[in-house]
Protein backbone atom coordinates (compact mmCIF):
# COMPACT_ATOMS: atom_id res chain seq x y z
CA UNK A 1 0.00 0.00 0.00
CA UNK A 2 2.56 2.55 1.13
CA UNK A 3 4.90 2.06 -1.79
CA UNK A 4 2.11 2.91 -4.19
CA UNK A 5 0.86 5.97 -2.29
CA UNK A 6 3.38 8.38 -3.80
CA UNK A 7 6.72 8.00 -5.56
CA UNK A 8 9.11 10.58 -4.06
CA UNK A 9 11.48 12.46 -6.36
CA UNK A 10 15.18 13.28 -5.97
CA UNK A 11 15.58 10.91 -3.01
CA UNK A 12 19.34 10.47 -3.44
CA UNK A 13 19.83 14.20 -3.84
CA UNK A 14 17.72 15.02 -0.77
CA UNK A 15 19.67 12.60 1.42
CA UNK A 16 22.97 14.07 0.19
CA UNK A 17 21.72 17.62 0.78
CA UNK A 18 20.73 16.93 4.40
CA UNK A 19 23.66 14.67 5.26
CA UNK A 20 26.49 17.13 6.15
CA UNK A 21 27.29 17.21 9.90
CA UNK A 22 26.27 20.22 11.96
CA UNK A 23 28.97 22.72 12.83
CA UNK A 24 27.39 23.51 16.18
CA UNK A 25 24.08 24.41 17.78
CA UNK A 26 22.24 21.24 18.84
CA UNK A 27 23.38 18.03 20.40
CA UNK A 28 20.93 15.72 18.63
CA UNK A 29 20.27 15.56 14.90
CA UNK A 30 16.57 16.31 14.46
CA UNK A 31 15.04 16.49 10.97
CA UNK A 32 11.66 17.84 9.84
CA UNK A 33 9.79 16.74 6.71
CA UNK A 34 7.09 19.37 6.29
CA UNK A 35 5.46 17.58 3.33
CA UNK A 36 5.25 14.04 4.68
CA UNK A 37 3.09 12.54 1.91
CA UNK A 38 3.34 8.76 1.93
CA UNK A 39 6.59 8.90 3.92
CA UNK A 40 8.99 8.07 1.09
CA UNK A 41 11.49 10.85 1.74
CA UNK A 42 11.19 10.45 5.51
CA UNK A 43 11.80 6.69 5.30
CA UNK A 44 14.99 7.26 3.30
CA UNK A 45 16.19 9.96 5.71
CA UNK A 46 15.52 7.79 8.76
CA UNK A 47 17.32 4.84 7.19
CA UNK A 48 20.34 6.59 5.70
CA UNK A 49 21.03 9.57 7.94
CA UNK A 50 19.98 7.97 11.26
CA UNK A 51 18.63 11.16 12.85
CA UNK A 52 17.76 11.05 16.52
CA UNK A 53 14.21 12.04 15.55
CA UNK A 54 12.20 13.00 12.47
CA UNK A 55 9.04 15.10 12.69
CA UNK A 56 6.66 14.88 9.73
CA UNK A 57 3.97 17.45 8.88
CA UNK A 58 1.19 17.11 6.35
CA UNK A 59 -2.16 18.82 5.87
CA UNK A 60 -3.72 15.70 4.28
CA UNK A 61 -5.16 13.18 6.79
CA UNK A 62 -4.73 10.38 4.21
CA UNK A 63 -1.01 11.14 4.04
CA UNK A 64 -0.65 11.13 7.81
CA UNK A 65 -2.31 7.70 7.99
CA UNK A 66 -0.23 6.20 5.15
CA UNK A 67 3.07 7.61 6.44
CA UNK A 68 2.38 6.57 10.04
CA UNK A 69 1.71 3.02 8.86
CA UNK A 70 4.85 2.96 6.75
CA UNK A 71 7.18 4.53 9.33
CA UNK A 72 5.86 2.82 12.47
CA UNK A 73 8.86 0.46 12.38
CA UNK A 74 11.08 3.41 13.31
CA UNK A 75 9.29 3.68 16.65
CA UNK A 76 9.66 6.84 18.70
CA UNK A 77 12.16 8.29 16.23
CA UNK A 78 9.20 9.32 14.04
CA UNK A 79 6.43 11.71 15.02
CA UNK A 80 3.60 12.86 12.69
CA UNK A 81 1.61 16.10 12.95
CA UNK A 82 -1.53 16.99 10.99
CA UNK A 83 -0.73 20.55 9.90
CA UNK A 84 0.21 22.51 6.76
CA UNK A 85 3.86 23.51 6.42
CA UNK A 86 2.95 27.17 6.87
CA UNK A 87 2.30 26.27 10.51
CA UNK A 88 5.82 24.94 11.09
CA UNK A 89 6.56 27.35 13.95
CA UNK A 90 3.44 26.40 15.87
CA UNK A 91 4.09 22.68 15.41
CA UNK A 92 7.68 22.92 16.67
CA UNK A 93 6.75 25.21 19.53
CA UNK A 94 4.10 22.71 20.63
CA UNK A 95 6.80 20.01 20.82
CA UNK A 96 9.26 22.30 22.60
CA UNK A 97 11.70 22.23 19.67
CA UNK A 98 13.76 25.38 19.11
CA UNK A 99 16.18 24.41 16.31
CA UNK A 100 16.71 21.50 13.95
CA UNK A 101 19.42 20.01 11.77
CA UNK A 102 17.44 19.92 8.55
CA UNK A 103 14.08 20.73 6.99
CA UNK A 104 12.67 19.24 3.78
CA UNK A 105 9.74 20.52 1.72
CA UNK A 106 8.53 18.77 -1.44
CA UNK A 107 6.06 21.21 -3.01
CA UNK A 108 4.67 18.77 -5.58
CA UNK A 109 1.11 17.46 -5.50
CA UNK A 110 0.98 13.91 -4.15
CA UNK A 111 0.44 11.14 -6.68
CA UNK A 112 -2.23 9.80 -4.33
CA UNK A 113 -4.10 13.10 -4.51
CA UNK A 114 -3.86 13.20 -8.30
CA UNK A 115 -4.85 9.57 -8.75
CA UNK A 116 -7.75 9.54 -6.27
CA UNK A 117 -10.64 10.70 -8.45
CA UNK A 118 -12.84 11.85 -5.57
CA UNK A 119 -10.26 14.48 -4.55
CA UNK A 120 -10.98 16.47 -7.73
CA UNK A 121 -7.37 17.35 -8.57
CA UNK A 122 -7.22 15.66 -11.96
CA UNK A 123 -8.97 16.26 -15.26
CA UNK A 124 -8.41 12.59 -16.23
CA UNK A 125 -11.53 11.38 -14.38
CA UNK A 126 -14.85 13.01 -13.55
CA UNK A 127 -15.33 13.92 -9.88
CA UNK A 128 -16.65 16.71 -7.66
CA UNK A 129 -14.56 19.86 -8.11
CA UNK A 130 -12.86 19.80 -4.70
CA UNK A 131 -9.03 20.20 -4.93
CA UNK A 132 -8.48 20.62 -1.18
CA UNK A 133 -5.26 19.05 0.11
CA UNK A 134 -6.94 18.96 3.51
CA UNK A 135 -10.58 17.97 2.92
CA UNK A 136 -11.36 18.78 6.58
CA UNK A 137 -10.65 22.51 6.19
CA UNK A 138 -11.97 25.34 4.05
CA UNK A 139 -14.18 25.57 0.95
CA UNK A 140 -13.79 23.37 -2.13
CA UNK A 141 -12.91 24.75 -5.56
CA UNK A 142 -16.56 24.63 -6.63
CA UNK A 143 -17.62 26.53 -3.50
CA UNK A 144 -14.92 29.16 -3.99
CA UNK A 145 -15.97 29.74 -7.60
CA UNK A 146 -19.37 30.72 -6.24
CA UNK A 147 -17.79 33.60 -4.31
CA UNK A 148 -15.51 35.13 -6.97
CA UNK A 149 -16.27 37.87 -9.49
CA UNK A 150 -14.81 38.15 -12.99
CA UNK A 151 -11.90 40.38 -12.00
CA UNK A 152 -10.87 38.15 -9.10
CA UNK A 153 -11.03 34.94 -11.11
CA UNK A 154 -9.16 36.51 -14.04
CA UNK A 155 -6.36 37.54 -11.69
CA UNK A 156 -6.15 34.03 -10.23
CA UNK A 157 -5.96 32.38 -13.66
CA UNK A 158 -3.44 34.91 -14.97
CA UNK A 159 -1.12 35.05 -11.96
CA UNK A 160 -1.32 31.50 -10.62
CA UNK A 161 -1.85 29.64 -13.89
CA UNK A 162 -0.07 32.04 -16.26
CA UNK A 163 -3.09 31.63 -18.54
CA UNK A 164 -3.09 33.99 -21.58
CA UNK A 165 -6.86 33.58 -22.07
CA UNK A 166 -7.61 34.26 -18.41
CA UNK A 167 -10.38 36.83 -18.94
CA UNK A 168 -12.47 34.86 -21.42
CA UNK A 169 -12.02 31.60 -19.49
CA UNK A 170 -13.02 33.32 -16.23
CA UNK A 171 -16.16 34.70 -17.85
CA UNK A 172 -17.13 31.24 -19.14
CA UNK A 173 -16.50 29.56 -15.78
CA UNK A 174 -18.61 32.08 -13.90
CA UNK A 175 -21.39 31.65 -16.44
CA UNK A 176 -21.29 27.83 -16.31
CA UNK A 177 -20.53 27.40 -12.58
CA UNK A 178 -18.96 23.91 -12.97
CA UNK A 179 -19.41 21.41 -10.15
CA UNK A 180 -17.25 18.57 -11.53
CA UNK A 181 -13.83 18.25 -13.10
CA UNK A 182 -15.18 17.24 -16.53
CA UNK A 183 -17.56 20.20 -16.54
CA UNK A 184 -14.60 22.52 -15.87
CA UNK A 185 -12.52 20.93 -18.65
CA UNK A 186 -15.40 21.30 -21.11
CA UNK A 187 -15.96 24.96 -20.22
CA UNK A 188 -12.26 25.89 -20.39
CA UNK A 189 -11.68 24.09 -23.69
CA UNK A 190 -14.69 25.75 -25.31
CA UNK A 191 -13.76 29.21 -24.00
CA UNK A 192 -10.10 29.13 -25.01
CA UNK A 193 -9.14 31.00 -28.15
CA UNK A 194 -8.42 28.82 -31.21
CA UNK A 195 -4.72 29.82 -31.42
CA UNK A 196 -4.16 29.02 -27.75
CA UNK A 197 -6.08 25.76 -28.02
CA UNK A 198 -3.92 24.70 -30.98
CA UNK A 199 -0.71 25.74 -29.22
CA UNK A 200 -1.33 24.23 -25.80
CA UNK A 201 -3.14 21.18 -27.17
CA UNK A 202 0.10 19.97 -28.71
CA UNK A 203 1.67 19.69 -25.25
CA UNK A 204 -0.89 19.47 -22.44
CA UNK A 205 -4.62 19.39 -21.77
CA UNK A 206 -6.14 22.86 -22.43
CA UNK A 207 -7.43 22.99 -18.85
CA UNK A 208 -4.05 22.27 -17.22
CA UNK A 209 -3.24 25.89 -16.34
CA UNK A 210 -6.74 26.54 -15.00
CA UNK A 211 -6.57 23.46 -12.77
CA UNK A 212 -3.16 24.56 -11.48
CA UNK A 213 -4.38 28.07 -10.72
CA UNK A 214 -7.49 26.91 -8.87
CA UNK A 215 -5.56 24.30 -6.88
CA UNK A 216 -2.95 26.87 -5.79
CA UNK A 217 -5.69 29.32 -4.80
CA UNK A 218 -7.86 26.77 -2.96
CA UNK A 219 -4.91 25.62 -0.86
CA UNK A 220 -3.21 29.02 -0.47
CA UNK A 221 -0.03 27.34 -1.68
CA UNK A 222 1.98 30.50 -2.27
CA UNK A 223 0.88 31.98 1.06
CA UNK A 224 1.93 28.77 2.81
CA UNK A 225 5.26 28.90 0.97
CA UNK A 226 5.86 32.52 2.00
CA UNK A 227 5.35 31.59 5.64
CA UNK A 228 7.67 28.59 5.32
CA UNK A 229 10.40 30.69 3.67
CA UNK A 230 10.09 33.25 6.47
CA UNK A 231 10.06 30.79 9.40
CA UNK A 232 12.09 27.72 8.39
CA UNK A 233 15.55 29.34 8.04
CA UNK A 234 15.34 30.71 11.57
CA UNK A 235 14.72 27.20 12.90
CA UNK A 236 18.02 25.84 11.56
CA UNK A 237 20.92 25.10 13.90
CA UNK A 238 24.40 26.23 12.82
CA UNK A 239 25.26 24.19 9.74
CA UNK A 240 21.63 23.09 9.38
CA UNK A 241 20.03 23.00 5.94
CA UNK A 242 16.67 23.76 4.35
CA UNK A 243 15.98 21.70 1.21
CA UNK A 244 13.01 22.58 -1.01
CA UNK A 245 11.80 20.74 -4.11
CA UNK A 246 9.84 22.93 -6.52
CA UNK A 247 7.77 21.94 -9.54
CA UNK A 248 6.70 25.12 -11.32
CA UNK A 249 8.11 28.56 -12.01
CA UNK A 250 5.97 30.48 -9.51
CA UNK A 251 7.21 28.59 -6.46
CA UNK A 252 10.74 28.15 -7.81
CA UNK A 253 11.15 31.92 -8.31
CA UNK A 254 9.94 32.54 -4.77
CA UNK A 255 12.41 30.03 -3.29
CA UNK A 256 15.33 31.24 -5.43
CA UNK A 257 14.63 34.89 -4.56
CA UNK A 258 14.34 34.21 -0.81
CA UNK A 259 17.51 32.08 -0.71
CA UNK A 260 19.44 34.79 -2.59
CA UNK A 261 18.15 37.46 -0.21
CA UNK A 262 19.15 35.47 2.89
CA UNK A 263 22.62 34.62 1.56
CA UNK A 264 23.59 38.27 0.96
CA UNK A 265 25.67 39.96 3.65
CA UNK A 266 24.24 43.13 5.22
CA UNK A 267 25.69 46.34 3.80
CA UNK A 268 28.29 47.98 6.10
CA UNK A 269 27.56 51.48 7.44
CA UNK A 270 28.41 54.05 4.74
CA UNK A 271 31.51 56.14 5.31
CA UNK A 272 32.73 54.13 8.30
CA UNK A 273 36.12 52.38 7.88
CA UNK A 274 35.79 48.73 8.93
CA UNK A 275 38.55 46.09 8.87
CA UNK A 276 37.88 43.26 6.42
CA UNK A 277 37.62 40.74 9.27
CA UNK A 278 34.89 42.83 10.90
CA UNK A 279 32.69 43.26 7.81
CA UNK A 280 29.13 41.94 8.23
CA UNK A 281 28.66 38.40 6.97
CA UNK A 282 25.58 36.62 5.71
CA UNK A 283 23.88 34.34 8.23
CA UNK A 284 22.99 31.87 5.46
CA UNK A 285 24.59 30.57 2.28
CA UNK A 286 23.72 28.45 -0.73
CA UNK A 287 26.13 25.47 -0.51
CA UNK A 288 28.49 24.64 -3.36
CA UNK A 289 26.74 22.71 -6.11
CA UNK A 290 23.30 24.18 -5.44
CA UNK A 291 23.56 27.61 -7.04
CA UNK A 292 21.24 26.60 -9.90
CA UNK A 293 19.50 23.83 -8.00
CA UNK A 294 19.62 20.12 -8.83
CA UNK A 295 17.31 18.30 -11.24
CA UNK A 296 16.53 14.58 -11.62
CA UNK A 297 18.79 12.31 -13.60
CA UNK A 298 17.54 11.10 -16.96
CA UNK A 299 17.13 7.64 -15.44
CA UNK A 300 14.78 9.00 -12.76
CA UNK A 301 12.80 10.98 -15.33
CA UNK A 302 12.36 7.84 -17.42
CA UNK A 303 11.14 5.87 -14.40
CA UNK A 304 8.94 8.66 -13.02
CA UNK A 305 7.79 11.20 -15.66
CA UNK A 306 6.22 13.37 -12.92
CA UNK A 307 9.75 14.15 -11.67
CA UNK A 308 10.75 15.99 -14.86
CA UNK A 309 9.87 19.49 -13.71
CA UNK A 310 11.29 19.11 -10.19
CA UNK A 311 14.24 21.13 -8.89
CA UNK A 312 15.99 20.89 -5.52
CA UNK A 313 17.27 24.11 -3.91
CA UNK A 314 19.26 24.19 -0.66
CA UNK A 315 20.05 26.86 1.95
CA UNK A 316 22.47 26.43 4.86
CA UNK A 317 22.78 28.39 8.07
CA UNK A 318 26.36 29.62 8.03
CA UNK A 319 28.68 28.96 10.97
Amino acid sequence: MQGGYHQPVLVEEVCAALAPPLTGGVGDRLLVDVTLGGGGHSDALLERLAPSRLIGLDRDPDAIAAATDRLSRHGARFHAIHAPFGELNGALDHLGVTEVAGILADLGVSSHQLDTAARGFSFQTDAPLDMRMDPTRGPSAAELLGTLDHRQLTTILRELGEEPDASRIARAILHGRPQTTFQLVEIVTAAMSAPQRRTIGKRINPATRTFQALRIHVNDELGQLDRLLHDAPERLALGGRLAIITFHSLEDRAVKRRFAELSRAPAPPPGVPIPAAALPRARFRVPDGYRHGQTPTQAEQDLNPRSRSSRLRVLERAA
